[in-house]
């Protein structure tokens, strides 16, 4: 590098793999949240839905408890479907992190992009009909007959699917066309 030439750094690459960390980080979240639909008296998460009942001890007569009653969710084709989805999801953002981060650390930047942004899409595309899947078939399905409100699990889900495909995306840029030297 000569004295008058000059070097513009841009870390879309840098930036795309924080985007891919915090989708990693997001999905795990939510993979994991106790809470995808809250409703007064249940809960629904991807693992199990409980139930809150009004029970009567029969040492303490006048005082009524709330007992919580949870099962597996495993039973129901659809939420199987739906984790199945996410977990693959999550898989294909993993390997996509795996693969970004050792060809930024090797230097090898060019070669891989193509196969990490492939990567993210197909993740976008996974997470975003297991987060569309979802919703319809607990509306089509649900016995609730009170108001139920889809909480910060589901959020999180599309948060990281959002991340997914913004990385994908800046995975896709060509930077290298931009080093001419009218920049």
């Amino acid at each position: 590098m000569s004295v008058n030439e000059v070097h513009v750094f841009r870390p879309f690459k840098l930036i795309a793999l924080l985007c891919v960390f915090l989708a990693l980080c997001l999905d795990l979240v939510a993979l994991l949240s106790p809470a995808w639909v809250t409703a007064d008296h249940f809960s629904l998460s991807l693992w199990e839905s409980c139930s809150q009942s009004e029970a009567r001890h029969p040492a303490e007569e006048e005082e009524e408890e709330a007992v919580w009653s949870c099962f597996s969710t495993l039973t129901s084709d659809w939420q199987i479907a739906t984790l199945v989805l996410l977990v693959s999801g999550a898989v294909s953002t993993l390997v996509a992190f795996l693969v970004a981060l050792i060809s930024l650390c090797r230097g090898t930047h060019r070669q891989h992009y193509r196969t990490v942004a492939v990567f993210l899409f197909t993740a976008v595309v996974l997470q975003a009909c297991a987060l569309v899947l979802y919703p319809i078939k607990f509306i089509d399905g649900t016995v609730l007959q009170t108001y139920h409100e889809f909480n910060w699990g589901y959020g999180l889900g599309w948060g990281a699917t959002i991340f997914m495909l913004g990385a994908g995306i800046l995975f896709c840029l060509r930077t290298d066309i931009y080093e001419d030297a009218m920049y």
